[in-house]
């Protein structure tokens, strides 16, 4: 019999746990009641175990203590055998040598009497993870599946899940899909030992096989025949008719697998309607929120319908948004702020819920800020702004900005400007730094889409002082109005001088961008009063330790020294009016995360690829592995899932008429401004102090034409490249707008003969301008070259590109690895039409050279 533990080795203070010290104490304990038969062993081995936790809790590593651990596993008391299961578990896959001893005790214990050590041990079992154990899962699973306790089978069906992750080979070899859907399909009735249990093993092997057969899908086609199954009438309406049967967790992968049928016609879909009416009034959120995922999904084709329900969902979420915990409330508010803006109008009659409500966290308020902004019409938009302009005073300062914003919003939502436009003004009268900041914000924005409302602005802006302007963003605006319309402000210029004399005291990259801009605008408009302060800035800005101010000081310069009319029409060009401001998301995320309605996408406003593990995600959404990124018979984990952006590249400094029409003046010395001649705003010194490459344009005088040249960008920014000329543009013309989903692109790519291959080479700037995939995807977008994939780490980067032939079928399809260090990109060109592969070439080529060089 081995000695009882003495009362003095146990710790002073279990709850604080002193490190090695502790650790060595606890394994000599360990091994003293290893294998001890005295009354009170159980009881003893329970404080022990309970320190061990106490201590892998407190972050103290007890790995050390895993064989006594072990040897101690030999009890019959659950709660120990539960600790022992959890330490296990815990340290089994960073220790995979020492896991090995536990599998003897644990497939022991899967033989247990007890239903509940059965349970236990099994699912400590599949938790060790241990790759090289996989041996050994399989038999403990087959029999728990078969076993006469519905807890062991709920056990076992997770189980198979986890061992799919661990050896889907494995998990397939054994047949445990086919086990799991015999045990869903079984009919509860008719096992009259335990039909009372049976349910949720059912919602385990639901949940189990949608996993398995999800990620299993993109390399068998008998799995996608099997996700087929699972989605089809006959085991949908069969959970369905039994959902009351579920546990709430159960009824949502029910509703789940549910959202994802395709009815055959209406009446099947008015059916499931019907059966599932009576889950909005569920008292669980999650429930409420599965079901309305069916609704929305199974009516999109149904656009009568599809309103109807969400005027049937809007009660149900809003009762949901006022009872329960604020965290509650804000899940559910999230999905409501999405519906609110697919749907702005439908909920514009319920705007006074939306009301910020006292004790409502920053979080809450926030969102209901954003709704408040969405619905407002003609008809709410003086109630709404006059209950945001209450918020604007409130002690709670993010929440007072983003009342102030939302404001701003409404003015450019055309809703009632004179009345906003007014209430905004009155903002700039409170003694308040951040309002008067976010407010100079929103006034240049409403003067960019409003400009005739510039006498009235300009009035109330040209009385702030830019000393009480501390925050740079509030800075900035001021300084682009004192800019824009300088020409209406008397004291325009010196401000801005006397900006320029606290330069250095102004710490904001940002500020000193605009206020070059701005005294270059306000040049063109009163030169002789700011030709000082103009040779101040760009003296100020060329000496800027900032990279992006120096540069942009330094092109001004260039500019200016090339030709001032030219520099007029870039710095100050004719302003239109701002119809629409862009967007921060585009609609295909806003699809996106529509289609994942009730997940986390719609708490985090973002698709679940952008912020979920590699390996969870989807097909085409991520790659980190260059050398696995293909498209094919390859993994399609290995490819992403190419962002859209939608930009517009027509804002280019100069067009090709300008530069001819400036070439050609120059030449003939027509140019006759006052201030043509910009050499005399910077003193000599200051421009000896450039190098070379910097003032190659100062040093020549200004640039010379002759006829047969046009003026070349390149030469402007002194970068010393020599322009190639134009080559000839390709009888090829692409759609502006292709469509191809993943699918289709990888079933060509596979089908389509290689029709070109080809090594062509970027530009030296365009090699130092792909940082990431992202800038070339943009640069391809603006010339009709979508990217469907792309991936890779610098230098290497591996990228497929598609577009489609104006007015025809054809498609082509191209791989195209870059490697930035050597500047050259290896293309693979396949298409539908064959004869147009050269001609695509030539434009893709046209298009990849001149990436870098705008």
């Amino acid at each position: 019999m081995a000695p009882t533990v003495p009362s003095a080795a146990k710790s002073a203070s279990p709850s604080q746990p002193s490190g090695k010290s502790e650790v060595t104490d606890l394994k000599q304990q360990l091994r003293q009641l290893a294998g001890s038969r005295a009354p009170d062993a159980d009881a003893q081995r329970r404080d022990v175990f309970k320190r061990v936790i106490s201590c892998m809790t407190a972050g103290i590593d007890v790995s050390a203590a895993f064989g006594e651990m072990v040897l101690c596993s030999a009890t019959s008391d659950v709660v120990t055998k539960k600790m022992c299961y959890l330490y296990v578990g815990a340290h089994a896959r960073a220790h995979p040598d020492l896991a090995l001893l536990t599998i003897n005790f644990l497939q022991r214990d899967c033989q247990d009497q007890d239903p509940t050590i059965r349970g236990l041990a099994l699912r400590s079992l599949c938790s060790l993870r241990v790759p090289n154990l996989v041996e050994y899962l399989v038999t403990p699973l087959t029999t728990g599946l078969k076993d006469p306790s519905a807890y062991v089978r709920m056990i076992a069906a997770v189980g198979a899940a986890k061992l799919y992750h661990i050896s889907a080979t494995a998990c397939i070899d054994a047949d445990l899909p086919a086990s799991l859907k015999a045990l869903m399909l079984s009919d509860p009735d008719a096992q009259v030992k335990y039909p009372a249990t049976n349910w949720p093993v059912v919602a385990n092997c639901l949940h189990a096989l949608q996993e398995i057969w999800a990620l299993e899908a993109a390399k068998s086609e008998a799995a996608a025949r099997e996700i087929e199954t699972l989605h089809s009438k006959p085991v949908v309406f069969y959970l369905l008719n039994k959902i009351k049967e579920f546990s709430e967790w159960a009824q949502c992968i029910v509703l789940e697998l549910a959202s994802k049928f395709l009815p055959s016609d209406n009446n099947e879909i008015f059916d499931i309607m019907n059966l599932l009416e009576d889950r909005l009034q569920h008292a669980n959120g999650a429930v409420v929120l599965a079901t309305i995922k069916v609704f929305l999904h199974l009516t999109m084709s149904m656009t009568d319908v599809h309103q109807q329900v969400y005027e049937r969902i809007k009660a149900p979420l809003l009762t949901l948004v006022g009872a329960g915990s604020p965290e509650q409330s804000y899940s559910v508010l999230c999905h409501l702020h999405l519906l609110v803006m697919r749907a702005p109008m439908l909920f514009s009659s319920d705007y006074k819920s939306f009301y910020c409500q006292f004790s409502d966290p920053s979080y809450v308020k926030k969102l209901k800020l954003e709704m408040l902004t969405a619905i407002a019409n003609e008809s709410n938009t003086y109630e709404i702004v006059t209950e945001l302009c209450e918020y604007a005073g409130n002690v709670d300062v993010p929440i007072a900005r983003e009342s102030i914003r939302a404001v701003g919003k409404i003015a450019l939502q055309q809703y009632d400007v004179n009345a906003i436009v007014d209430r905004l003004l009155q903002f700039l009268e409170m003694d308040k730094d951040y309002v008067t900041a976010e407010t100079l914000v929103l006034v240049k924005d409403l003067l960019r889409k409003y400009p005739q409302w510039s006498h009235d602005c300009i009035a109330v802006v040209g009385n702030i002082s830019s000393k009480n302007i501390q925050e740079p963003k509030g800075k900035a605006a001021l300084i682009w109005m004192l800019g824009e319309y300088s020409q209406d402000m008397h004291d325009a210029p010196y401000i801005l001088e006397n900006l320029v004399e606290n330069w250095d005291e102004e710490h904001s990259p940002e500020v000193r961008l605009h206020l070059l801009t701005a005294v270059m605008k306000c040049f063109f408009k009163r030169p002789p009063e700011t030709q000082k302060a103009l040779g101040a800035t760009l003296s100020a800005g060329l000496s800027d330790t900032q990279q992006d101010v120096h540069d942009r000081a330094l092109f001004y310069y260039r500019l200016l020294q090339y030709n001032p009319n030219v520099a007029e029409r870039v710095v100050n060009p004719p302003k239109q009016a701002v119809s629409v401001f862009a967007d921060t998301q585009s609609s295909e995320t806003k699809d996106r995360i529509f289609d994942e309605f009730n997940s986390l996408s719609v708490v985090y406003q973002k698709p679940s690829y952008m912020f979920t593990d590699r390996e969870h995600r989807e097909p085409f959404e991520y790659s980190e592995d260059l050398t696995s990124l293909t498209v094919g018979a390859e993994d399609p984990e290995n490819v992403i899932s190419a962002q859209r952006y939608q930009e517009n590249d027509n804002d280019l400094l100069l067009s090709t008429s300008d530069k001819e029409d400036n070439g050609t003046r120059a030449s003939n010395g027509s140019s006759t401004s006052a201030y043509n001649a910009p050499s005399d705003l910077i003193s000599p010194s200051l421009i000896s102090s450039q190098t070379p490459a910097e003032t190659s344009l100062v040093n020549t005088g200004g640039p010379t034409h002759s006829s047969q040249s046009n003026f070349s960008l390149d030469d402007l920014l002194g970068i010393g490249v020599t322009e190639a000329p134009a080559p000839t543009p390709p009888a090829l013309t692409l759609n502006s707008k292709p469509v191809l989903d993943p699918g289709t692109f990888q079933r060509k790519w596979g089908q389509l003969a290689l029709a070109l291959s080809q090594e062509c080479s970027l530009s030296p700037q365009g090699a130092a301008s792909l940082m990431n995939p992202q800038s070339l995807i943009r640069h391809m977008q603006s010339n009709y070259i979508q990217c469907i994939a792309s991936g890779g780490q610098p230098p290497n980067y591996k990228f497929f590109f598609y577009a489609q032939k104006d007015g025809a079928t054809a498609f082509f399809l191209v791989e195209c690895i870059v490697n930035t260090a050597s500047a050259k990109a290896q293309l693979k060109i396949k298409a539908d039409d064959g004869t147009a592969a050269e001609a695509f070439s030539t434009l893709f080529q046209s298009a990849l050279s001149k990436f870098g060089l705008s």
